[in-house]
């Protein structure tokens, strides 16, 4: 039986060469194949410095070698992956989705994981989503008659690359759907700000809501607890502001370091979308690697 699940990563850019490392660390994940479109781009020289096969011929590379893998993450853009959703399906192959294309099944680890596993089409939501969605869950977990959500992620701007600011209505949008699916609040909205300031500045993500009676208590025990089950997978995601009322809303604020791996340690926002597919894929490969 073999020990780990064959995968490969479409788009090699920051976040897919990052997503590289961290698969090359993980005990449940090989990496059989990295496919783009530039030999001469910094993820594909990473790659090819890591022994990992690389191919310049996009889907077509994956298509050609589908019955080997797996899994594949798309780290392409939203609208490649609805392009590409159709012929991983028709390869039989299990899609992990970093774009925020809405395609498949919205996935947060730390909450609806179990849910996910018999599933072949799962969209990691947004950077922003991973961080504020588990807070939304947690605070509509014990907390009723909650009348709207706000999510304001501030990251710093050299983090956003092109396929960032390229997907920037795509991220708000599926934010702002993520959050009332999880929640259950028909009203929300999403803000991301680019910041220029030198040094980087790390992910803060604060999530307000607004509460007709808010359990305060009750909050900072479901937070704190959504916090340590996130903290298993994404190390540097922490808890800044404990569950606070102010002007008639509840709000919490988290700060997320990304490890390091690929890209510098203050582009969490890109750290943590990563440590949530991989999340994802080791789930899948404990299912059915067992």
């Amino acid at each position: 039986m073999r020990k780990k699940l064959r995968t490969a990563i479409i788009g090699t850019g920051n976040i897919g060469t990052d997503l590289l490392v961290k698969i090359t660390r993980s005990e449940y994940l090989e990496c059989i194949l990295c496919a783009g479109r530039n030999l001469n781009s910094p993820g594909m020289k990473k790659a090819s410095a890591m022994n990992i096969p690389i191919s310049p011929n996009s889907i077509d590379a994956i298509i050609e070698i589908s019955g080997e893998l797996d899994l594949v993450f798309d780290a392409t853009s939203a609208q490649d992956h609805f392009n590409y959703s159709k012929v991983f399906k028709k390869s039989g192959l299990i899609a992990i989705d970093l774009t925020p294309s809405r395609v498949g099944k919205m996935c947060i680890p730390a909450v609806n994981m179990n849910d996910c596993l018999n599933e072949d089409n799962l969209n990691m939501v947004t950077c922003g989503g991973q961080a504020s969605i588990p807070l939304a869950y947690a605070i509509a977990s014990v907390n009723t008659d909650i009348d709207y959500i706000e999510t304001i992620s501030s990251i710093a701007s050299r983090s956003a690359g092109p396929a960032t600011r390229i997907n920037l209505d795509e991220y708000l949008q599926t934010t702002e759907k993520g959050i009332q699916s999880f929640s259950n609040c028909s009203r929300s909205k999403a803000i991301l700000n680019l910041n220029p300031a030198q040094p980087c500045v790390d992910m803060q993500t604060t999530v307000f809501a607004k509460i007709k009676n808010p359990d305060l208590e009750a909050t900072k025990a479901a937070i704190h607890k959504m916090v340590a089950i996130l903290q298993t997978y994404i190390p540097g995601y922490e808890l800044i502001l404990e569950p606070v009322l102010e002007n008639g809303r509840l709000a919490a604020m988290v700060r997320v370091r990304g490890l390091g791996d690929y890209l510098p340690p203050f582009a969490g926002n890109l750290d943590i979308i990563n440590c949530a597919a991989i999340a994802t894929a080791e789930a899948f490969a404990k299912k059915l690697l067992s």
